[in-house]
C-alpha cells in the first residue's frame, strides 16, 4: 500500500491510552488509507433484512468509493452486487431503494436477472458470452437479520466467529420479522472515528443526555466508583445479577462477550433498564405493544450490540434502533439510525412514531454536536493528544487500538 513516510511514522508512534494524533482525523491521505485499510478489507454493517422483505426489492449502499447493489432475488436469498454495468459501466440502480422484476441499465438495457446473471443484452452479435458478463458479485453475511458486505477479494474468515457467539443473543428477537418504521440519515461534520469513539463510552452521558439516561444505566458503560455513586451502583450491580438470572431461565444470554480485539472485532451485553426497565423511552415503557418474536414479557433489558468498525445496534422486547457509520470525507460522516418494530404492529394502534424515535432523535443530535466541537477544537494548534479515563473510556482505547493495528496490517500487505 502506498503510503507517505509521515503517515507511517504516525501510525507507528500510535501512544496507547491516549486519543489520536490530529491528522487521524483531518488528513485526507489518513481518510484515503482508511477506506483502503478498513473499510474495502472488513465486515462493514450496510443493512438489515427488513430493507428488503420481498423478492426483487433492494438497497443501494455508497462505501469506499464504490457502489454496493444489495437485493432479494426470487428465492428470498440475499445478494449483493458491484452497481455497475458489465456493458460500458453505467450505475444500474440509481435510487437508495425500490423493487425490480430484473435488473435492468438505464442505458442500453443490459438486463440481469436478480441472481446477477446476464439475460439480455442486444446487438452484440453471435459471438458473444452473456455468461462472461454477469454482474460482480460482493461478499454478503446476514448475522440474524443485520446484513454485512465485505469489498475484498479474501474478506476476514473470522465471521463466524461472531455469528455462533451472537446468533444465541440475536435471534429471540427475531429482526427478520420486523419491519423498518423509521429511518433517519444525520450528516455529522467530523470524522468517522470521533462519531465511534462518542459511542464506545458513557462517560458524557449524564451531562448530554438527559432523554437516553432516564432508561439507560450509564454504570454498564464504564464508572469510578467514589462515595457518591456507591449506593447508585451498587443497586445497579444487584439489579444486573437478579435480571440476569431472569433472563437465562428464559433462554436469554446477557452475560458480556468482549472481542473487540478481533479482526471481526464485536461487543455484546445485556443489560438491565432503569425505571420499568422496558425500553428506550422517554418513560422507560414498550413503544410497540406488539412485542418481537415470542416474548410474553416487556421488561428484559436493553441488549447492545457493537461492531468494529462502523455500528451499534440495541434490541429490546418491543423494538430494535440499529446504527451504521459511513465515511464521507475526512470531516463528514453518515450516521444511519433505523427504528424496527414487528411486521405486524400498526402505526398509530400499537405504535407512535414520535415516542418511538423521541430518545434516539434527540441523543443523535446532542452527539451530532459533541462530535463537531471535537472536530474543530482537534483543528487548533494546541490539540495535543489527551490521556482516556481507565474507568469510562477503556472501550474507546479498544477501538483505537483495533483501528491503528488494522491501518499496520493494511500497510504491510
Amino acid at each position: 500500500m502506498n503510503v507517505s513516510a509521515a503517515i507511517r511514522e504516525l501510525v507507528e508512534r500510535r501512544k496507547p491510552g491516549y486519543s489520536l494524533e490530529a491528522p487521524f482525523y483531518r488528513s485526507e491521505e489518513i481518510f484515503a488509507l482508511d477506506m483502503d485499510a478498513i473499510f474495502r478489507k472488513h465486515w462493514i454493517q450496510v443493512a438489515v433484512e427488513p430493507d428488503i422483505p420481498e423478492p426483487g426489492d433492494y438497497v443501494t449502499v455508497e462505501l469506499a468509493g464504490e457502489s454496493v447493489l444489495i437485493v432479494r432475488d426470487d428465492d428470498m436469498a440475499i445478494r449483493a452486487f458491484h452497481n455497475v454495468c458489465r456493458h460500458r459501466g453505467a450505475r444500474l440502480c440509481n435510487e437508495e431503494k425500490g423493487a425490480v422484476g430484473n435488473i435492468v441499465c438505464p442505458y442500453h438495457s443490459w438486463t440481469y436477472n436478480l441472481t446477477g446473471e446476464l439475460m439480455f443484452a442486444e446487438h452484440m452479435g453471435e459471438k458473444f458470452d452473456r455468461c462472461k458478463h454477469s454482474l460482480k458479485p460482493v461478499a454478503l453475511q446476514n448475522l440474524a437479520g443485520l446484513i454485512f458486505i465485505c469489498l475484498a477479494d479474501e474478506p476476514p474468515g473470522d465471521f463466524e466467529v461472531m455469528r455462533a457467539a451472537m446468533e444465541p443473543y440475536l435471534l429471540p428477537h427475531d429482526l427478520p420479522n420486523c419491519k423498518i418504521a423509521v429511518q433517519v440519515d444525520l450528516v455529522e461534520d467530523g470524522n468517522w472515528k470521533l462519531t465511534m469513539e462518542n459511542n464506545r463510552e458513557c462517560y458524557h452521558c449524564v451531562a448530554n443526555h438527559p432523554e437516553l439516561t432516564i432508561s439507560l444505566y450509564e454504570y454498564g458503560f464504564g464508572y469510578q466508583p467514589s462515595p457518591s455513586n456507591a449506593e447508585g451502583m451498587a443497586a445497579f450491580e444487584r439489579a444486573c445479577q437478579e435480571r440476569a438470572a431472569q433472563w437465562e431461565a428464559m433462554n436469554l444470554p446477557s452475560v458480556e462477550i468482549e472481542r473487540l480485539s478481533d479482526v471481526t472485532g464485536f461487543r455484546t451485553q445485556r443489560l438491565p433498564l432503569d425505571r420499568s426497565g422496558e425500553s428506550q423511552t422517554l418513560d422507560a415503557k414498550v413503544a410497540s405493544k406488539k412485542l418481537l418474536g415470542e416474548f410474553k414479557r416487556a421488561d428484559l433489558g436493553g441488549l447492545s450490540f457493537w461492531t468494529q468498525p462502523n455500528s451499534w445496534n440495541h434490541f429490546m422486547s418491543d423494538h430494535i434502533v440499529a446504527f451504521t457509520v459511513i465515511p464521507l470525507s475526512a470531516g463528514k460522516t453518515l450516521v444511519r439510525t433505523k427504528w424496527l418494530v414487528h411486521k405486524d404492529a400498526v402505526e398509530g394502534v400499537d405504535y407512535d412514531i414520535e415516542n418511538l424515535t423521541a430518545v434516539w432523535n434527540a441523543t443523535n443530535d446532542q452527539d451530532r454536536t459533541l462530535v463537531e466541537y471535537s472536530q474543530r477544537g482537534i483543528g487548533s494548534s494546541a490539540y495535543e493528544p489527551g490521556p482516556y479515563s481507565p474507568f469510562t473510556e477503556g472501550l474507546v482505547e479498544k477501538f483505537s487500538d483495533w483501528y491503528v493495528r488494522r491501518l499496520r496490517a493494511g500497510i504491510a500487505a
